[in-house]
């Protein structure tokens, strides 16, 4: 064979190698299972987002879609794939869940009246029932959630007021959002109020000087695994010990994060530590960088600059901001620009439950990283359930329920849209606190906080701002947002 035929050939399978790749940006990934003809999805695979694009990066070389994650295992049609999607985040957005629902007429297994709908009630027969039935689904991505408060609570419900007249003390409807499966090996608290989440007397990931002491999270990811596959999959018996350890496998080798910025390109230039594979090598330990404590191996005092990623465009940027009209600032400074407001802008942090109560002190100087304190992840490294006020009845809309507890010592009430982990503790101080989750890959997965409140991530930002009474410039909140989509 000639040298320009061997040419023309390794032009030809490098072409259909690069379409392959850019198939799967907008692949629809909701259909992975047993019928599928795709196998597999390559390494640092992209996805589109408002900001640019997010990539995975898998520590076993690829995407197998052979996993019991992509598999039905219940008797619903659902997998782990169908709430957990990786081109959304792995997890859902209301952009792919309306795009599934006009395709699929509201069929596809996504949308089930255990959890999907407002209701386990509702009437979804017709089309637009199905569309009336799945609204917090499509409109926020909200899977229903149903609690009861433990009989041995601190507590007791004395109102309700659900606009689809479900909810009762025995299953309170709580919408949230679904959790990513990626990055999981930064996390210490499993599940929005923790409750899978378990205790291990023998465990060494311990709090600092006391007792408390956690189950590997290995351990604590395969039991919610068969729960969830119990729960929202309906399946009629528990998943095997191997199907548990090979989801599990699958879900710790998954990395995410942005790479790519609408505005500036590769988040990697420069030297820059944007995207995943920079992420699946960073340093990570239960403890590291504790903001009361200090780190738990080094013994060092907490660094409140947490986040470093792109320190070298700091000082490459510091003289390149444009001043002329329209030309509001170069995007790449204003992201090592943000960088600094997240590791250093001052916040006077008060009134948070599980934070100021528990360490007795009023107003707390801090910056986002008290709170987001893991390097260059963005949650925090010991379990830390707070309540900053998401779920207060002041933020609450007319497609949330509202409940009013009551304490059963003092006589005291509070109105909630999710009482947290309270329902897990039963405990009257535990009242909408939730975990902080891990900030990376953020961009790929609106809408934000546990409830999907907050539309965007200038949603977010401005949401701090108003809580905690923070003086952002309109630049500096610009800042702010565009280093928070560029994790």
């Amino acid at each position: 064979m000639s040298i320009k035929k061997i040419i023309i050939l390794l032009l030809i399978s490098f072409v259909l190698t690069v379409l392959f790749i850019v198939s799967f940006t907008e692949v629809d990934v909701q259909k992975f299972d047993n019928n599928s003809n795709i196998n597999q999805l390559p390494n640092l695979f992209e996805a589109s987002n408002k900001h640019g694009k997010g990539a995975t990066y898998s520590s076993a070389g690829g995407i197998d879609f052979n996993n019991p994650f992509f598999k039905s295992l219940g008797s619903n049609g659902r997998s782990c794939a169908t709430c957990h999607v990786p081109t959304e985040g792995w997890t859902i957005t209301p952009k792919g869940v309306q795009a599934l629902f006009d395709k699929t007429k509201g069929q596809d297994p996504l949308f089930r009246l255990v959890d999907g709908a407002n209701s386990p009630l509702a009437n979804v027969a017709t089309l637009e029932e199905r569309r009336v039935a799945y609204s917090m689904l499509l409109n926020k991505a909200n899977i229903r959630v149903g609690i009861g408060i433990p009989d041995d609570a601190e507590f007791k419900l004395i109102k309700v007021d659900d606009p689809y007249g479900y909810a009762s003390e025995t299953e309170l409807s709580l919408f949230r959002r679904p959790l990513p499966t990626t990055n999981l090996k930064f996390l210490n608290t499993i599940m929005w109020e923790g409750r899978e989440t378990t205790s291990e007397v023998n465990s060494s990931d311990c709090i600092f000087a006391t007792d408390t002491c956690f189950a590997p999270l290995s351990t604590d990811l395969g039991s919610q695994a068969n729960n969830a596959t119990r729960g929202h999959a309906e399946a009629l018996q528990d998943l095997t010990i191997e199907q548990r350890i090979a989801i599990v496998d699958f879900e710790l080798s998954l990395f995410s994060a942005q790479i790519y910025d609408n505005d500036i390109g590769s988040l990697t230039q420069n030297n820059a530590k944007g995207g995943p594979k920079e992420l699946a090598r960073q340093t990570d330990y239960f403890g590291i960088n504790d903001t009361v404590s200090g780190d738990y191996r080094t013994r060092e005092v907490f660094n409140p600059v947490a986040m470093s990623l792109y320190d070298v465009w700091d000082s490459q940027d510091a003289n390149e901001l444009k001043s002329s009209p329209g030309d509001y600032y170069d995007k790449r400074a204003a992201i090592a620009r943000g960088q600094h407001i997240f590791n250093a802008t001052p916040i006077q942090i008060s009134g948070v439950s599980g934070l100021n109560d528990e360490l007795g002190i009023d107003v707390i100087p801090g910056t986002c990283s008290t709170c987001h304190n893991t390097p260059n992840v963005g949650n925090h490294s010991v379990p830390l359930p707070i309540n900053i006020g998401v779920s207060d009845a002041s933020r609450r809309t007319a497609d949330v329920p509202l409940y009013t507890l009551q304490n059963n010592m003092t006589g005291e009430t509070v109105e909630i849209t999710d009482p947290g982990r309270a329902l897990i503790t039963g405990k009257w101080k535990d009242i909408g606190r939730f975990k902080g989750p891990t900030l990376r890959s953020a961009a790929s997965r609106p809408p934000y906080f546990h409830d999907g409140s907050a539309s965007d991530l200038n949603a977010v930002v401005d949401f701090y701002i108003a809580r905690f009474n923070i003086g952002f410039t309109g630049r500096e909140k610009a800042d702010l947002v565009a280093f928070l989509a560029a994790l």
